[in-house]
């Protein structure tokens, strides 16, 4: 039961995304189009990303691709800047993250049923493996921050997740500038149009990870109850 209601909760976050996309990705696209020119984009795109690390509702993956594919389909701004400027927003987000976990903990996070069971899977897996779970979460919304505030409230060494999250967010706004530059190939210099493309395939390629995740949860949950009903050899 528990599964399922994280797999509806995901599946549900995922078509709502769907739909909101498809209602203001035009808008939210002809707003940043209209400061992709100013120095002022950079300042958007890096406090997007840093408060998206704490607080979900700001949507940085649907803001970087969205300028990102302006970038590359205009030539401003420049890419590789708003990479850099990506990856230094998303670090400083998820150390807050960290900072909060390690000061007040998680459980004012668990009013939410949805975000209480990502909290009780990021618990579970920090204990076994840290890295790969700083490194994947990066990638799924909400499960970032959650995985970040448990990291923190678990005594996780703040130096070496200072690395792995360093090495998590150049990975993602890479990530990101990669989606927006394969979605701006098939838009024809249009730069809506690329937005649009970029913003579904980042939300499509989230649910992926989100399924795969599960996946392998459950694939080792079930190896362990295999070796739990496997009786020990009598010598």
């Amino acid at each position: 039961m528990e599964e399922r209601g994280l797999v509806g909760g995901i599946t549900g976050w995922v078509a709502a995304a769907l739909a909101r996309t498809v209602i203001e990705v035009e808008q939210l696209t002809e707003l940043l189009t209209s400061v992709t020119g100013s120095p002022a984009i950079y300042l958007i795109v890096l406090a997007v990303c840093a408060i998206d690390g704490f607080f979900p509702p700001i949507p940085s993956e649907t803001t970087l691709v969205t300028v990102a594919a302006v970038a590359v389909t205009t030539g401003t701004p420049n890419l590789l800047l708003l990479g850099l400027v990506a990856a230094i927003g998303s670090i400083t987000g998820d150390n807050i993250a960290f900072a909060l976990g390690r000061r007040f903990g998680s459980s004012r996070l668990r009013r939410n049923a949805r975000v209480a069971q990502v909290l009780d899977w990021a618990g579970r897996e920090m204990a076994n493996r840290p890295a790969s779970l700083i490194l994947v979460g990066r990638y799924i919304p909400v499960g970032r921050i959650a995985v970040n505030m448990t990291a923190g409230a678990t005594g996780l060494p703040h130096r070496r997740f200072l690395l792995l999250s360093s090495v998590a967010g150049v990975c993602w706004a890479t990530y990101s500038l990669l989606i927006a530059t394969f979605a701006s190939a098939f838009a024809h210099d249009n730069p809506l149009l690329a937005a649009g493309i970029a913003i579904v395939i980042a939300i499509v390629l989230g649910f992926l990870v989100d399924r795969l995740i599960i996946w392998r949860r459950n694939h080792v949950e079930r190896l362990a109850r295999t070796d739990d009903r496997v009786p020990a050899s009598v010598d």
